[in-house]
């Protein structure tokens, strides 16, 4: 590899870095041919964009990029694979899937999600269990709808009298 190919490699990474706010490092080595296709199919069905890289330029580009990912740095060893998606629990959800079918791999080495960083594969059950942006949002207007529900409910049950209605209000308020 050219200077030339290693600056423009580690330019495109640095993008990718600064794009991004959920990046996950696995080491998939040791995948046959088929299952590493397998994976590679299922993070596209999954929307995960998964790319191998080389640990130095990939360290260089967070070097470069304006986030911190400097406790990032020593898991950069070995093979190297990067994941990349939008939801923050979607790559481990899908690597605990794939082990499920008697994976040893991917192993996760760490995990960059809104800037907090992840070392280690025990990680893997707390970073399935973040809940995805989506998810946040359908729980709080749950939230926000429950007490509104419980108006309706009591203004109907009540037979639409005011004093029906304070009447249901203090016996559940009991």
């Amino acid at each position: 590899m050219t200077r030339e190919e290693k600056a423009a490699a580690i330019g495109v990474l640095t993008e990718t870095l600064k794009d991004n706010n959920v990046i996950y490092i696995a080491d998939i080595s040791g995948l046959n041919a088929e299952d590493t296709s397998a994976l590679r199919r299922l993070c596209f069905n999954k929307n995960i964009q998964m790319q191998v890289v080389k640990n130095t330029l990939l360290r260089k580009a967070m070097e470069q990029s304006e986030k911190n990912f400097e406790d990032l740095y020593p898991v950069l060893k070995g093979n190297t694979s990067i994941m990349i998606a939008e939801a923050g629990n979607a790559p481990a959800k899908l690597i605990k899937g794939f082990r499920s079918k008697k994976q040893e791999k991917p192993i996760l080495k760490g995990a960059f999600i809104e800037e907090a960083i992840y070392i280690g594969d025990n990680q893997l059950e707390a970073l399935s269990n973040i809940k995805s942006r989506e998810e946040l949002i359908g729980d709080i207007v749950m939230l926000l709808q429950s007490p509104a529900k419980n108006v309706v409910s009591a203004l109907k049950s009540s037979g639409g009298t005011i004093a029906g209605l304070l009447k249901t209000l203090e016996e559940r308020a009991q």
